[in-house]
C-alpha cells in the first residue's frame, strides 16, 4: 500500500474525531463515576441512616445506587462523544428487556418490596413470635426477600415477604403487656360470686400476673349444661412460653379451689333414649 492510499484511508477513518470522541467519553464517564462514587452514593448512605432505615434496607440502596451511578457514566460518556443516537437505541432495547424481566419476575420483585417495608415499618423483628394465616412462630431472620420462623414444634418455615406484608399478622408480644381470656364452666346450680371470687383471687396469688390491671371477670355464656365464666388476666414481658405456662398453672390452681368448694366444672353429655322394634316376619311355605 502506498504512502498516497495510507493518507487516504487515515482521511476517511477520521483519527482526530475519533480521538476527540473517546476523549469526550472518558471525561464524561469519570466526572460523573466519580461524582456518584464520592458525592451521591454516600449521600445516599447518610439520608437512609438519617432516617432510620435498617442496615439490609441501607445496602440494597447503596447498590442501587452504584448501580445507577454506572449507568449514568455510561449515558453521559456517550452523549459527550456524540453518540446520543446509539444511547437511544440501546435505551429503548434495554427498556423492552427490563419489562420482559418484570413481568416475569413480579412476585419476586414484590417479595423484595415487601421486604424493604417489612425492614421500614418493623411490624415485627427478630424474636418476636408473630402469627399469620394460621401458623404462629418465633422469628428468627429478616432476609429482603423471605423471613424464616421457628414454629413451636421446633420447625422452620421460610415465609415469602409478600404473604406478610400483604396479609394480617399478629404480633402478641409488640407491647409491654398482653392480656390472656379464659372461660371457666360452672353448674347452673352453683354460686356464681363465690366461683368469681376464687377466680380472681387465685389470679391474685400467682406471682407473673399482674394487679394492674386487675383480674376480673365475666359471665360470657350460658351453654347447655354450664354457666360460663370469662376470666381476664394480664401478664408482663409477654413470650409465648411463659404465657403458656402461666395459664396452665393459673387455671389448675382454680381447678383445685373449684374442687375444694364443691363447685361443678360441668361437660356435655348425651343420652341416647329410645326403643327398637322388632318384626318377626314369617315366611310362607311355598
Amino acid at each position: 500500500m502506498t504512502l498516497l492510499q495510507l493518507d487516504a484511508v487515515a482521511n476517511a477513518i477520521d483519527l482526530p474525531g475519533i480521538a476527540t470522541a473517546v476523549a469526550g467519553f472518558i471525561v464524561g464517564f469519570l466526572a460523573v463515576l466519580l461524582f456518584g462514587k464520592y458525592a451521591f452514593v454516600p449521600g445516599v448512605r447518610r439520608v437512609l441512616g438519617s432516617r432510620g432505615f435498617d442496615k439490609a434496607v441501607r445496602s440494597l440502596a447503596t447498590s442501587v445506587a452504584s448501580g445507577v451511578v454506572w449507568v449514568a457514566a455510561l449515558a453521559i460518556g456517550f452523549t459527550v462523544a456524540g453518540y446520543g443516537a446509539f444511547l437511544s437505541a440501546f435505551a429503548v432495547f434495554g427498556g423492552a428487556i427490563a419489562l420482559a424481566i418484570g413481568f416475569a419476575a413480579q412476585d419476586l420483585l414484590g417479595n423484595f418490596v415487601a421486604g424493604v417495608f417489612i425492614l421500614k415499618d418493623k411490624p415485627f423483628e427478630v424474636g418476636d413470635w408473630i402469627e399469620w394465616n394460621g401458623n404462629a412462630g418465633r422469628v428468627e431472620d429478616i432476609d429482603l426477600r423471605v423471613s424464616r420462623v421457628r414454629t413451636f414444634d421446633n420447625e422452620r418455615i421460610t415465609v415469602p415477604n409478600g404473604d406478610l406484608a400483604n396479609n394480617a399478622v399478629t404480633n402478641p408480644v409488640a407491647y409491654e403487656t398482653l392480656r390472656q381470656k379464659f372461660v371457666f364452666g360452672i353448674g347452673y346450680d352453683d354460686d356464681i360470686d363465690e366461683a368469681t371470687d376464687i377466680i380472681v383471687e387465685k389470679a391474685a396469688e400467682h406471682e407473673e400476673i399482674l394487679d394492674d390491671p386487675a383480674p376480673s371477670v365475666r359471665l360470657t355464656e350460658l351453654g347447655d349444661s354450664a354457666v360460663g365464666l370469662q376470666a381476664r388476666i394480664w401478664i408482663a414481658d409477654p413470650d409465648r412460653g411463659d404465657f403458656v405456662r402461666v395459664r396452665s398453672e393459673y387455671v389448675a390452681a382454680v381447678k383445685e379451689a373449684f374442687d375444694d368448694a364443691g363447685i361443678d366444672m360441668p361437660y356435655v353429655h348425651r343420652q341416647l333414649t329410645g326403643s327398637v322394634e322388632v318384626v318377626d316376619a314369617v315366611a310362607d311355605d311355598e
